[in-house]
């Protein structure tokens, strides 16, 4: 008898570890921006929710709405033993780093950072390259030859943003003017679409027309003052061309969604790895888009620059400078 139960209990120990490797226990932590900033964090949910249709895997999902929360709710899934969390955004690599270190069988990736450990995947955006291409485009658009960009929080990230974007712009035009703010210094600069339109007027006053907005949820302001003043935003993470037809020239889509999906999609097939992932334009990490709510005011001229930029960038014949590597930005 004694021989037969363990027997049975073998069975069933078999059976459930069978189980967890064909469906993995998931999860995913939001920064303060939430799952629907229409950007970022909203790419992410995309890309996880893309992949729970496909395998009809679920997955748990949790806003941290503070740095000091992030550690908390990511500590509460880990004691879960998911096999893999994703923390969604650079606020997130304290914790990561320690959370990490006290799961180590939980594996962790995490967006536009990096954490040291066995169990963790860094993945980093070529943000410049994106922004180099809607540089060119903004320059081409602009008639006053004055451009303008509002960044959420003012940190190297961000900045990255802005100066491939006046990279772009300046190999179109080397005397175009560049005007930039950022709506502020904390976390709460992601979530402040009033601060984010004002900053958007005070550049149209002076004589922008074109405007890129890294905000956040700051951004809607942003873009949304932009269609009332009759000037051209630029979207960015999400496409956002949707939001305002015809006054939005385009959007810098940053494919996190693609990150999450084939996160998942490795813990599922068992060929996920720690380490640091790059993605720019040659790996599909970012682009600028081109479509219906936008073929109005790109112009053939505009989409083969910006293509034939693309191509230059992606074959090395473009050199796009990283402020983060950098230090500083050459234009």
């Amino acid at each position: 008898m004694k021989f037969k139960h363990l027997s049975m209990t073998m069975a069933v120990l078999c059976v459930t570890a069978g189980a967890s490797a064909a469906t993995p226990k998931l999860g995913i932590v939001y920064d303060a921006g939430g799952k629907f900033d229409k950007s970022f964090n909203q790419s992410a949910f995309e890309g996880a929710e893309r992949f729970k249709k496909e395998t009809g895997i679920k997955y748990i999902e949790v806003q941290a709405s503070s740095d000091t929360q992030a550690e908390q709710v990511m500590r509460g899934l880990a004691r879960k033993k998911l096999d893999l969390i994703a923390a969604v955004g650079f606020s997130q690599t304290q914790a990561v780093q320690k959370v990490a270190q006290e799961f180590p069988n939980v594996r962790f990736v995490l967006i536009d950072s990096v954490a040291k450990g066995n169990n963790v995947n860094s993945i980093l955006f070529k943000e410049e390259e994106g922004s180099y291409l809607v540089g060119v485009a903004a320059a081409m658009a602009s008639k006053s030859k004055k451009i303008g960009f509002v960044g959420g929080m003012d940190i190297p990230l961000i900045r990255a943003f802005a100066c491939g974007y006046n990279q772009g712009a300046k190999s179109v035009n080397p005397k175009i003017e560049s005007m930039q703010n950022m709506v502020g210094t904390t976390a709460a600069a992601w979530n402040d679409p009033a601060k984010g339109g004002e900053l958007a007027r005070a550049q149209f006053d002076r004589g922008v027309d074109v405007v890129f907005a890294v905000a956040g949820g700051s951004g809607m302001g942003t873009l949304q003052m932009a269609k009332e003043k009759g000037k051209l935003g630029i979207g960015v993470d999400s496409n956002q061309n949707y939001l305002h037809p015809g006054s939005m020239l385009t959007s810098m889509v940053k494919r996190v969604d693609l990150a999450i999906y084939d996160s998942f999609k490795q813990i599922q097939n068992g060929t996920w790895k720690a380490g640091v992932t790059h993605r720019g334009l040659k790996e599909g990490g970012v682009d600028w888009v081109l479509d219906k709510d936008n073929r109005m005011v790109v112009t053939p001229a505009i989409e083969k620059k910006v293509n034939e930029t693309k191509t230059n960038i992606i074959n090395g014949k473009i050199k796009v400078v990283d402020y983060r590597a950098a230090g500083s930005c050459p234009v």
